[in-house]
């Protein structure tokens, strides 16, 4: 269930413009949360309010290709790059010049370029669930990795993956899938239904890794937690 008290607006992140939802007081310590795939805001409607109520100024972003954000028609427009200068954007349409990064999935692999490229904009970063880049890519040369990973590899087909991904399946991916069953109510679950609309934007973003080179690899400056599911 959506959370009270959150404002909505759209930001102007330079190339493209961002749906947000957000809470706290507007002079609070920015904290910008970055969303998985196929997901959106709604992800973190636990964390927005607590922190807020830690004095946080706390906004999610639905990342471009979802939700209320702008979806532009090429593989090439979810290159990393341009994803990672999605949140830099954001965070100086906020008026801010550093922030704290909190990302899960897509949104983790986001943050971890954004902390290398533009490492003056992030005071701390907290990533759920995805190693660093130069790990994760040692990760995918593995049997191994390369078995659970095989979903990457069907998204490079074309059409087919948006077919696939209908709305009864991507229902049963969030029931069935989380270790609690009760992560999502059926309101969460149509929001990011919704928000992935035709799919093949928040595919592109498997597209492009496979098609274009990631950016030089850089040492992480910004004080860093990762925090790990067991399941």
């Amino acid at each position: 269930m959506p959370p009270s008290g959150v404002e909505h607006f759209t930001a102007n992140a330079g190339e493209v413009r961002l749906h947000c939802a957000a809470t706290g007081p507007r002079d609070g310590p920015l904290v910008v949360l970055l969303h998985g795939f196929p997901e959106c805001w709604i992800s973190w409607r636990h964390q927005l309010p607590a922190l807020a109520a830690a004095g946080f100024r706390a906004v999610a972003p639905d990342l471009r290709g979802y939700g209320g954000s702008d979806k532009p028609r090429a593989v090439a427009a979810y290159g990393v790059e341009r994803l990672a200068r999605d949140v830099t954007g954001l965070i100086s349409s906020l008026g801010r010049e550093r922030a704290d990064l909190v990302g899960h999935d897509w949104g983790g692999h986001i943050a971890w370029h954004v902390a290398m490229s533009e490492p003056d904009r992030v005071r701390k970063l907290a990533i759920l669930n995805v190693p660093h880049p130069q790990q994760m890519s040692r990760g995918l040369r593995t049997a191994r990795q390369l078995r659970k990973s095989w979903y990457m590899y069907f998204f490079q087909l074309p059409l087919l993956p948006e077919r696939f991904m209908t709305p009864r399946r991507l229902r049963s991916l969030f029931r069935y899938t989380p270790a609690r069953r009760d992560a999502y109510d059926a309101a969460d679950i149509e929001t990011m239904i919704a928000a992935v609309g035709d799919r093949t934007g928040p595919i592109d973003y498997y597209r492009a890794a496979a098609r274009y080179r990631s950016p030089r690899w850089r040492p992480v400056a910004a004080e860093t937690l990762i925090i790990w599911g067991d399941r």
